[in-house]
């Protein structure tokens, strides 16, 4: 599992340009899964139902993982626009995206260099327009600790940006803590270190 963050659409992108009398309109969003990019794939469909074609593509986790790709060309002619729209996406080192070009036929064909072009570009320039959010990779552990040791624990949470969640306060405390999945060793190691192994950490499932 890769426990690097990574940068996520914060908000949708629509981008158009006519190209020898053809529309092509671009839409950026963020796709969380293949399911939501799925489904907008379907509404941008039933919105431009008279539209020659709706080609798309998809990265619905981090950009380079190609087990949660898609693309279509929907009728174009095989690889000149869901590769190419897939290609710029993969390659921009956003996660979790989901484009769809929409083409009305202005009547003059591109040639396949011109279409590759047409929906590569587009999203290329939607691309460009789009703000990106990190995404952080986090998870919860629970924590189990002497009443003392809060002051050292509330500065360790500090120290790696981890959240308290819960806590519960009898004999000890009791703690829920969300924080980034590649800060956990370390964080897990200075509690035990500085608790003199008092403190208990335990994973919780989950992200």
């Amino acid at each position: 599992m890769n426990e690097q963050p990574y940068l996520i659409p914060a908000a949708p992108v629509r981008f158009e340009e006519e190209i020898k009398k053809s529309l092509f309109i671009t839409y950026l969003t963020h796709a969380p899964n293949v399911e939501a990019a799925k489904a907008f794939i379907e509404q941008i469909k039933q919105q431009h139902a008279d539209a020659r074609h709706n080609c798309w593509a998809f990265a619905a986790g981090r950009a380079e993982d190609s087990m949660l790709w898609g693309f279509s060309d929907d009728g174009e002619p095989s690889g000149t626009a869901g590769k190419p729209i897939l290609a710029q996406l993969s390659g921009s080192g956003v996660g979790e995206i989901c484009a769809v070009v929409t083409r009305y036929y202005g009547g003059i064909r591109l040639g396949t260099g011109g279409l590759v072009k047409a929906y590569g570009g587009g999203v290329q320039q939607a691309l460009k327009q789009l703000q990106t959010i990190e995404k952080k990779i986090t998870t919860k552990l629970r924590l189990e600790l002497d009443y003392a040791f809060m002051p050292i624990a509330q500065s360790l949470l500090q120290q790696f940006a981890a959240v308290e969640v819960q806590a519960q306060y009898s004999e000890q405390v009791v703690l829920v803590v969300e924080l980034e999945v590649r800060h956990v060793r370390d964080f897990t190691q200075m509690v035990i270190n500085k608790s003199g192994a008092r403190a208990v950490v335990t994973p919780l499932n989950g992200k």
